[in-house]
């Protein structure tokens, strides 16, 4: 789940923090004029959509296509291990917390990857990063399968993870640069929604792989998806501009340590560091809880419980036009408010188990869902209070969502292992979405 443009107090290179708020490089976007594009290619004049060139639109959609699957594919991979975490306890003959690290090593070498990454797909150009990090997981991937040991899966999944985090940043930049004004919002969209997904779509698929054929073939497999999506990418998405060579981290890290002392930005990064802490820890706490009695529920049953998510992720392009009907905090508030119900109803639900599924899996969507309209609302109001630095302000919520999904498998399992109470540990997320929702309320009301 990464960032999204859903207004036009996002900004145009929501997620990434690296994009540039124009298109001055050379070739500009895929018709943004005529003249050349920025892989060389003639481009038709600018005109209405309508009377694009079949050629241009073909290329729109291609490119479209595979920014989105790599999405996807990409992103998948922090969540492949929730179902399979279980499995690793057991295998390697360690505690379900220490086990946990396969996922939060992940997430916590992808937050500091995307400050990494940002800057160096500026001076070395979007494509030849987004190429050289799926080659990367193409290779460190099976490598994991190949683990004998937890400690030696843990540091795979880590490089793993700070490969993985060359993609969101570099390809988010590249559609803000290639795409004109009208497509880079839709595209950024769609681009989201693919990380979006990731979330449900990647634990459906570690959990199917995992169990038909053993989960040292969830990393073999995911190697021959990235190498056939790095030569996808490579030979059919369009060269972006040219690369430029005037961002450096200590400048970023500067510019981050700035954005902090703002009070109305430290209350949008803590609501944040809620997101994905609440839904990555949500999973994790339900495959811990209802593998295990008196629920034990079997991979199919579970396999339902994954799913019911997907249509409430599936709804992160609709906040753009809440927000412009009803303004970014009330969408914010409405889906923060959503989330709250869901991890409280959990939570109810694990009381009382004869009526624990009926209620977990619309509770489940529920959240989701909140969370999906969430997330590009605030990412639209930090980007409206980043003023003139909205994208750095934009890369600093990226990181800190991504510390989250670190922090929240290993707080959910320490409070089920502490209190031996199968419905502590989602009273705990709902009090930290409840916190986030209050501090929503006191932020500044941006225009729509």
């Amino acid at each position: 789940m990464e960032a999204s443009e859903a207004s036009k107090g996002g900004g145009r290179s929501a997620g990434s923090g690296q994009a540039s708020n124009d298109k001055h490089s050379a070739g500009g976007g895929f018709l943004t004029h005529g003249g050349h594009t920025a892989d060389g290619g003639h481009a038709a004049a600018a005109g209405p959509e309508k009377a694009e060139a079949p050629a241009a639109g073909r290329t729109y959609r291609m490119s479209t296509s595979i920014l989105v699957w790599c999405a996807l594919a990409v992103v998948s991979s922090l969540y492949i291990t929730i179902p399979l975490t279980p499995l690793f306890a057991r295998q390697f003959d360690a505690p379900l917390q220490a086990a946990t690290w396969t996922g939060s090593a992940f997430s916590l070498a992808y937050a500091v990857g995307l400050l990494l990454w940002g800057t160096l797909s500026d001076r070395a150009g979007r494509k030849p990063v987004i190429v050289f990090g799926l080659l990367a997981l193409a290779v460190i991937s099976p490598l994991i399968g190949l683990a004998g040991t937890l400690p030696a899966l843990i540091a795979l999944r880590a490089v793993q993870g700070l490969a993985a985090a060359s993609f969101a940043p570099s390809a988010l930049a590249y559609a803000a640069e290639m795409y004109p004004p009208g497509r880079s919002v839709t595209v950024v969209g769609l681009i989201t929604t693919g990380f979006m997904s990731a979330g449900v779509a990647g634990q459906i698929y570690g959990s199917s792989v995992g169990e038909s054929w053993g989960w040292t073939y969830v990393f073999y497999l995911l190697g021959g998806i990235y190498l056939l999506s790095a030569v996808w990418l490579g030979g059919w998405l369009p060269g972006g501009t040219r690369p430029r060579r005037n961002e450096r981290l200590p400048d970023l890290l500067r510019q981050f340590g700035s954005l902090l002392k703002q009070k109305k930005l430290q209350a949008c990064y803590l609501i944040a560091a809620t997101f994905l802490l609440a839904f990555v820890g949500m999973y994790t706490g339900l495959e811990a809880v209802l593998t295990r009695q008196p629920f034990a529920l079997g991979s199919d049953q579970m396999l339902l419980v994954r799913a019911a998510g997907l249509p409430g992720v599936l709804l992160s392009p609709l906040a753009g036009r809440l927000a412009a009907r009803f303004g970014l905090r009330k969408v914010l508030q409405a889906g923060l408010a959503m989330a709250v119900i869901g991890l409280a109803s959990i939570a109810g639900g694990l009381m009382l188990p004869a009526f624990t599924l009926p209620i977990v899996i619309p509770m489940s969507l529920m959240l989701a869902a909140g969370i999906a309209i969430a997330i590009p609302a605030l990412i639209a109001i930090i980007g409206t209070l980043g003023g003139e630095a909205r994208a750095i302000a934009v890369t600093l919520y990226t990181f800190i969502l991504f510390i989250g999904a670190t922090l929240g498998p290993l707080a959910v399992l320490w409070t089920l292992q502490t209190t031996s109470r199968d419905y502590a540990a989602f009273v705990l997320l709902t009090a930290l979405m409840l916190a986030g929702w209050a501090v929503s309320r006191r932020l500044p009301a941006p225009d729509r």
